[in-house]
């Protein structure tokens, strides 16, 4: 893995590609769209260079050109994989998350948008798994595996990926973009740069998502049971209604009959 980390050349300074509503962690791939002019100018620019840009969250996710001041400086460099210009104007990239960066210095470009330079986040390097961060890792495993089963989206890709992490540091943020985080949140797990410490604040998230999970699962039971019971309760009433029906027309039959004979 060190090794991985030493052959990626990152240049110094790349465009910048402001992020609404998600924060992108390294070794993340996932599509984005993206809409706004700046931002089409900042993805051309990167694919024109080396292929890398900088993503970073938005503070304000209602913000359409956002300055310096509302851009959160830690972010990910990513590599633009592919483009694909949609009819509507916009472009779908296809985007790898690389390495954690901070931004130095932002530079306005010409053209409008900003370049960023930027400096390469290391994190320290964990050299044994002692027994204690592999119990917390197992703990991770299984209340994401739990959620899973709570959400009900338990695929056997899903659970053969998380067993197969042994990074503290992937794990941690593997999870972390797969729980309904706020973007503060999400940013907040960025930004712890020890692997361990990161995995223990996850950690921490997981317990409060699996209560959330667990209390939303029990509720749409109840919801369920009860919708089965009104349901029962109006077939049945339905039935009574039409065999006392037919007993009205039966005695009205019975009373015709009756003034007849008399």
């Amino acid at each position: 893995m060190e090794n991985e980390k030493q052959t990626i050349d990152i240049p110094e300074n790349i465009p910048l590609l402001p992020i609404r509503d998600v924060v992108i962690y390294p070794y993340m791939i996932l599509p984005l769209f993206v809409g706004r002019g700046l931002s089409i100018k900042a993805v051309d620019e990167a694919l024109n260079k080396d292929r890398y840009i900088f993503l970073a969250a938005q503070k304000d996710s209602s913000v359409e050109e956002p300055a310096e001041e509302q851009i959160f400086t830690v972010g990910t460099v990513a590599m633009v994989i592919r483009m694909l210009k949609l009819p509507d104007g916009r472009v779908k990239i296809l985007v790898q998350g690389v390495a954690k960066a901070r931004i130095r210095n932002f530079i306005k470009d010409e053209r409008g948008f900003f370049t960023v330079d930027i400096e390469k986040i290391e994190e320290p390097e964990i050299k044994e798994i002692t027994v204690d961060v592999e119990a917390l890792m197992r703990s991770v495993k299984e209340q994401s595996e739990r959620i899973l089963q709570l959400r009900g989206i338990v695929s056997p890709d899903a659970l053969s990926i998380l067993e197969a992490i042994d990074d503290p540091g992937r794990l941690a943020d593997l999870v972390a973009s797969n729980l309904r985080l706020k973007v503060e949140e999400s940013q907040a797990v960025l930004e712890i740069i020890d692997p361990v410490e990161r995995l223990k604040h996850v950690n921490g998230l997981l317990s409060k998502e699996m209560e959330l999970s667990e209390v939303q699962a029990k509720i749409q039971s109840q919801a369920k049971e009860e919708m089965s019971k009104t349901q029962r309760e109006y077939f049945l009433r339905e039935q009574l209604r039409a065999i006392q029906q037919e007993l009205g027309d039966t005695d009205e039959k019975g009373k015709e009959i009756e003034e007849y004979q008399e």
